[in-house]
């Protein structure tokens, strides 16, 4: 008996596995993934160049930078003041690259291929007698009951009269 929910079981199994492979092969995943690893190296070198490079030249009470740290008198232990400052400045200049060389970039090629919508033809216009705003194909004014000159001729008085 359970031997035959097998084979319904491998089925459903291999549903679902093809599901998840045409998810993960979808452009977007594979392009977040890569990302994800390529800002992780990044963050691993600005990392280093902080506290290797920046960071010794800063000078600070009692030595460098990187090992600056405040002793909490109650605790006994250090508040490390020194790594903190090396965090913020990491930071900053990961969020200034990706800025500088992701965001704007991005923002100037996407403005640039951007289209404009296309300007929408008036459905209205106003009456010469009282102007009221009336239907473009009107040939009396609604509101003064006036007789009309044609509409202009254009694209929005063909496609309205096609109508």
């Amino acid at each position: 008996m359970a031997f035959e929910r097998i084979p319904q079981v491998g089925r459903a199994a291999v549903g679902t596995v093809s599901g998840f492979k045409a998810f993960i092969l979808r452009g977007s995943v594979v392009d977040l993934a890569v990302g994800i690893v390529i800002g992780a190296a990044f963050t691993s070198i600005v990392t280093a160049f902080v506290s290797d490079v920046i960071t010794p030249l800063i000078p600070a009470p009692g030595g460098n930078l990187s090992t600056w740290a405040i002793h909490i008198p109650w605790t006994g232990k250090p508040l490390l003041i020194g790594a903190l400052i090396n965090a913020v400045i990491a930071f900053l200049l990961i969020a200034a690259v990706i800025y500088y060389f992701v965001v704007l970039p991005v923002n100037a090629l996407m403005a640039r291929y951007k289209k404009d919508p296309p300007a929408e033809s008036p459905a209205t216009r106003d009456c010469p007698y009282c102007l009221s705003s009336i239907p473009l194909m009107a040939t009396r004014c609604a509101y003064c009951t006036s007789p009309l000159p044609p509409p202009p001729a254009g694209p929005a008085s063909s496609t309205a009269a096609n109508r």
